[in-house]
């Protein structure tokens, strides 16, 4: 098993550039001899499924005989599922973040309220945490969240009010403090305010931070997924980025469904499901884990077990309580965390 999604494949370190190039974008149109099918995705899993889906396809062809053309659609998934609600015709979602899907239920009636309930592990085949990616050498020397509010650090990362990799990462540094801070809230609030004080870049989703921090130069710390900080490194080996994973961290699943009203109009109900449910077969599980994505299959877990450390990861319930209070506390506007921010 290899240790990076480059080990010895040239193949997919091609994958990764060529995926770069279908930012914001579709892929090129299908022969009339080819089923169609459009997966709607958040913005650092393009060179995932770039990978995926030449695995499904493999996999329907030998299953059915048939060809299948798989368009992708990238951006931060809020602003995904946005674009669904407002007529992308996408077959399938997979997002970072319960409430992106939520939301094609509840006002788009899109979905029925209870799509989580239809595929394993809540609908989330993979999930991962939150991470940190320094500069050679670990010059600040950073272990652990409270490192990063020292005014010597620079901090780059996604704005939680327009990406989910943000919000993820906002809710794993709420929780480290509670975990640290108990019930004492003054603490809790004046950590957060001193965090979100030394961010010196918010990009709109995590792709953008990674490239504000690799290509740009900017910050001291980059706060993104652990499967995003592990997979840079492999892709620019002279920078000798180094990664720091915090002992406590945010559980972050990754939510995936078809879409109902699409794929009946479409006619792609088979195909639609099939691509998802495919997502948990051993090979595919095996691909996540090359990706750096935590997995649920036992076997494919004893094989990397090696690496991913062992953490305490907080579902939102522990932190927040639910998805829906996180949004509304959190998030919406006016709430804690334009408060947090105005402290500054």
């Amino acid at each position: 098993m290899p240790n990076s999604i480059f080990s010895g494949s040239k193949a997919r370190k091609g994958l990764w550039f060529s995926a770069l190039a279908l930012a914001f974008s579709l892929t090129g149109p299908a022969s009339a001899q080819e089923r169609e099918l459009l997966n709607s995705s958040y913005d650092i899993a393009r060179e995932l499924f770039a990978e995926y889906n030449v695995l499904f396809q493999d996999y329907w062809k030998e299953k059915t005989g048939e060809t299948v053309d798989i368009q992708q659609s990238h951006a931060g998934s809020s602003k995904q599922a946005r674009a669904i609600l407002q007529g992308l015709g996408a077959d399938v979602v997979t997002y970072n973040q319960v409430t992106d899907v939520n939301i094609l239920a509840e006002r788009g009636n899109l979905i029925p309220e209870d799509w989580a309930s239809r595929l394993p592990n809540n609908s989330s085949p993979y999930y991962s945490t939150m991470a940190f990616l320094v500069r050679e050498g670990n010059p600040k020397n950073i272990q652990n969240w409270d490192d990063l509010i020292r005014e010597d650090v620079e901090l780059i990362m996604p704005n939680p009010k327009t990406s989910g990799n943000g919000r993820y990462t906002y809710l794993a540094a709420l929780g480290f403090a509670q975990d640290k801070f108990g019930d004492d809230q003054e603490k809790i609030d004046a950590f957060l305010s001193d965090l979100l004080g030394q961010v010196k870049v918010f990009d709109s989703g995590g792709r953008g931070a990674t490239t504000t921090f690799v290509e740009r130069g900017l910050g001291d710390v980059l706060l993104t997924f652990e499967s995003e900080v592990n997979n840079i490194p492999a892709l620019n080996p002279d920078k000798n980025f180094q990664v720091v994973v915090p002992k406590v961290s945010f559980l972050a699943e990754f939510p995936v469904t078809w879409i109902d009203k699409n794929i009946e109009k479409k006619g792609t109900e088979e195909l639609a499901q099939a691509y998802l449910k495919h997502l948990y077969s051993e090979e595919a599980q095996r691909m996540l884990a090359g990706f750096n994505y935590r997995v649920h299959n036992e076997t494919v877990k004893a094989e990397v077990a090696d690496k991913f450390p062992e953490l305490k990861l907080m579902p939102i319930q522990d932190i927040a309580g639910s998805w829906e209070n996180a949004m509304e506390t959190h998030f919406a506007s006016g709430g804690k965390l334009d408060q947090l921010q105005r402290r500054r």
